[in-house]
């Protein structure tokens, strides 16, 4: 599974989908590294809309597409899965470090990132779409957890 996401999981922005209180869908795109269990972590301000949302509401939606403007070259990951606050403190794989690799312009934003938090995604559906294949292509994932959600 994770050889098929491995160029999705390289591109820097994912669109977050998230449904407030009130029913109000919302989204946001957001930068994102992932780890080795296609795990997805984030950083973002805890009054933000998507992470009030997710404060009712931790079900969320994810894509991951690059730019195209043939209908050909269509592809990308949708996914469904929880969102939770991480606790960097005990983060022994070194999400920040992750984070400043592929992004090294956040080692200038201290501040910025003094009022932000960081959240982990873990995806239980996994939908491949990819018109390069054939056109209308889907391959799809179940990952089991442990957790509750």
């Amino acid at each position: 599974m994770l050889d098929d996401l491995t160029e999705y999981l390289k591109l820097s922005t994912m669109s977050l989908g998230t449904c407030g209180k009130t029913g109000q869908s919302h989204i946001a795109p957001v930068y994102f590294v992932s780890d080795e269990n296609a795990s997805l972590y984030f950083y973002s301000k805890p009054k933000s809309q998507h992470i009030r949302d997710i404060s009712d509401n931790n079900s969320v939606a994810v894509s991951i597409y690059p730019e195209c403007f043939d209908l050909e070259e269509i592809r990308g990951v949708q996914m469904h899965g929880i969102v939770e606050k991480h606790n960097s403190i005990q983060d022994p794989k070194g999400i920040w470090h992750l984070y400043k690799a592929k992004f090294p312009f956040v080692s200038k934003l201290g501040v910025f990132l003094a009022d932000n938090e960081l959240f982990m995604f873990r995806p239980h559906w996994i939908r491949i779409v990819d018109n390069h294949v054939r056109f209308g292509y889907k391959k799809e994932y179940l990952i089991k957890s442990n957790n509750k959600e």
